[in-house]
Formats: C-alpha cells, structure tokens, sequence
C-alpha cells in the first residue's frame, strides 16, 4: 500500500496472484481475470479526473489533455489496489477462526471471541439466505414474479434470518453459560504449536521487513508519477537490497504452500 514504484507493484502482484492460484487453482482465473480488468479500467480513466502530466497523448471535450503521466499513475494505483484485494483475499482464505484464536485468545480472549464469531456470522448468514430462499421457492414463494411480490418474499426471507438469528444467539449464550463461561479463570486449546520451524520463520520476516522498510525509508522506491515523471533508479545498491528483500519476503506464503503441496503428493504416493 505504500510502494508505488512499479517493481514493487509488479512483484506484489506477481505474487498475490501465485499465491492465490497456489490456494484456489482454476477457480481464481475468473476472480483475477475480474479484478485485472477492472483494473486496466480504472488506469484508462484516472486522466479523465487527473490531467496533470507534461507529455499529453491527445485533448478531447475542447481541449482537456490527456497525459501519459495520469495514465502511467493510475496504472499504478490500480495495480496496488488489486494486489491489497488478492493479498486479502488469500488472507481469508488461510486465517480460519481456529488460527486467529491461537495468536489472539491468550492476549485478548474477549475481544478475539467476539471478532472470530462476528467474522463467522458473514458466511453462516449468506448460507441461511440461500437455504431460506431454496426452500421457500420449493413451495411457490421465490423471489420471482411481479415487483411487489419479490419485495414481500425478499422481506419474508430477511425477518425469517433474523428470528434465526436472535434464536441463535440465545442458544449460544446459554450454552456458554451451562459450560461455566465467565466463573473461573479462562483456558485456551489449540491445534497448533509454536515449534522452532516458526519461530525460525517469524525471525527471517521481521528481518525482511526492516530491510525492505529502510531501504524504502532511505528512497529506493521513491517515485513521482504527476505532474513530472520520476522513477527512482534501478541500479542503486539500495534499491537492490529492497526489491530482494521485498521478493524474499512475499514468495514465502507461495513456496510454503507448494512445499506442502509436494510433501502431500509424495506422501500420497508412497500409500
């Protein structure tokens, strides 16, 4: 989010869309192809809104320029904006709540509790909508027909959601009451442990990230796109000791996952 200098972009979206084929396979094509031509849409239109630049590649509407500037800065602030989407996206797809009460039950087991079951109610509620609306029009009340009948259906679907809504939230409560919840002091359990495999890797990106944030903080990505061009230099040592960091850093979530990809398939080999 706050490198714009177009080899960091190309690696971070280099990257987020490995890692996100490396998760999902064939079914990201379609999402990334989505969010890539969104993005080449917004690049053509930022010089409608911004036409600061020095080298105008045509006027239009009387005489508006329309520089190579503006669409060189909006190709690139369409590029970060679709590689925070990609990296949020394979974010949710690997933070299972399980994961997120490991790291955070122990320093704020209220707070993490609440996130992780607010978190859940997103798909739990978009799978009780389509079970709603699937076996409403199994008996002749989809949302279809004339316009006041759809809002009225729709309307149904939505007050059925919530009376199963708040039936759920009692039953929860009182099922963490009947457990004891809140009489003594709290326990955690987990899956996962904290191995010196992890705490080896935590160590390697802290180092990666201060080094790509110095070298960042020292001017290797430095970058100017309106209304002069400047792209800071490629052959600096700095710059250098950045972009490899910054590559080292952001292949690790992809060469993990491949890395278990082959140990499963070796291992379902050898059955």
């Amino acid at each position: 989010m706050f490198f714009i200098h177009p080899a960091f972009l190309v690696v971070s979206l280099g990257f987020a869309i490995t890692f996100h084929i490396t998760i999902k396979g064939s079914e990201s094509l379609k999402f990334l192809g989505g969010l890539l031509t969104f993005a080449c849409l917004l690049a053509v239109l930022n010089p409608l809104i911004n036409s600061r630049g020095e080298r105008i590649l045509f006027t239009y509407l009387g005489g508006r320029p329309y520089t190579m500037e503006a669409l060189l800065y909006g190709f690139a602030i369409s590029i970060m904006f679709v590689a925070v989407i990609i990296w949020f996206s394979t974010y949710n797809q690997i933070m299972t709540s399980d994961k997120f009460l490991y790291i955070f039950g122990r320093i704020a087991p209220s707070g993490s509790t609440v996130l992780t079951m607010t978190l859940r109610f997103v798909p739990n509620y978009r799978n009780k909508i389509i079970q709603l609306s699937n076996s409403r029009s199994a008996i002749g009340l989809g949302i279809s027909g004339k316009k006041k009948q759809k809002v009225e259906n729709a309307l149904m679907i939505i007050s059925s959601l919530i009376t199963w809504a708040f039936e759920g939230g009692i039953v929860t409560a009182d099922s963490m009451k009947s457990r004891g919840h809140g009489t003594g002091a709290r326990t955690s359990f987990a899956l996962y442990s904290f191995d010196v495999r992890d705490k080896t890797l935590l160590v390697l990106i802290i180092v990666l990230e201060i080094i790509t944030l110095t070298c960042g903080i020292m001017g290797a990505a430095e970058t100017e796109y309106t209304p002069k061009l400047y792209i800071q230099s490629m052959n600096s040592g700095c710059f250098v000791a950045g972009i490899t960091a910054y590559i080292l850093l952001l292949a690790i979530p992809t060469i993990l996952n491949l890395m278990e990809e082959i140990k499963w398939r070796i291992s379902r080999s050898r059955i």
